[in-house]
């Protein structure tokens, strides 16, 4: 890939950081993967759901995004979400059937090792 190719895709990983849905949903809508991920193996919906845009993540599952995808550290988006104590995007990624003990590093075993209860209460079926 040439420098000004690497420089597009970056710039895509950005718009998924930085919450800049409308944007990336039409990069998207023109071919763009939605699966796209950096070189750490980040995909768009796990940088969205660790910088904490709800709406981004929304927009992302509404086009087929992954929810098992993991990056290079063995986590899903569901594991960042947890990490970040974020019911909302934790409960749209389960509702997308995000699996709580995907990854290696599960989400169920974050929110153990965090101590973040109630995240934990959502990942358990029936709560």
């Amino acid at each position: 890939m040439t420098d000004t190719e690497l420089a597009f895709l970056e710039s895509v990983l950005d718009l998924a950081r930085t919450g800049r849905t409308d944007e990336l949903t039409h990069l998207l809508d023109a071919g763009v993967p939605v699966n796209l991920t950096s070189p750490a193996g980040d995909s768009l919906l796990m940088l969205a759901a660790y910088h904490v845009h709800p709406d981004t993540v929304r927009a992302l599952l509404a086009r087929g995004a992954d929810t098992e995808r993991v990056n290079d550290r063995g986590q899903t988006a569901l594991t960042a979400a947890v990490f970040r104590n974020d019911p909302a995007v934790v409960t749209d990624l389960l509702a997308a059937g995000a699996d709580p003990h995907g990854g290696t590093t599960t989400p169920v075993d974050t929110a153990r090792v965090f101590g973040l209860d109630a995240m934990g209460r959502l990942l358990r079926p029936g709560s």
